[in-house]
């Protein structure tokens, strides 16, 4: 499945065209490699996400073309968040 698609589906970002920009502006990475929006994803495979001052990091669980909101969360589990400071 695409990256944006799987962002999408599992709910870790609600709207696809958003994936696909922050996936495009080099912000998230598959196993320690920049990733695009057309990169494939496939279980066992670890995202590292940047928001801004936050960092995602998540594994993925299950892949579905379409879940439900409470279904969504089961897509992946989360390996860490934190909080990067802005002030240097």
């Amino acid at each position: 499945m695409r990256l944006d698609k799987f962002l999408k589906v599992s709910r870790i970002i609600k709207r696809r065209t958003v994936a696909k920009e922050i996936a495009d502006k080099g912000r998230i990475k598959i196993n320690n490699k920049l990733a695009k929006s057309s990169s494939n994803v496939e279980v066992g495979d670890h995202l590292e996400i940047n928001f801004g001052n936050k960092q995602l990091t998540v594994r993925i669980n299950e892949i579905k073309e379409t879940t439900k909101k409470d279904e969504a969360k089961n897509m992946f589990s989360v390996v860490e968040e934190k909080y990067i400071n802005s002030d240097n």
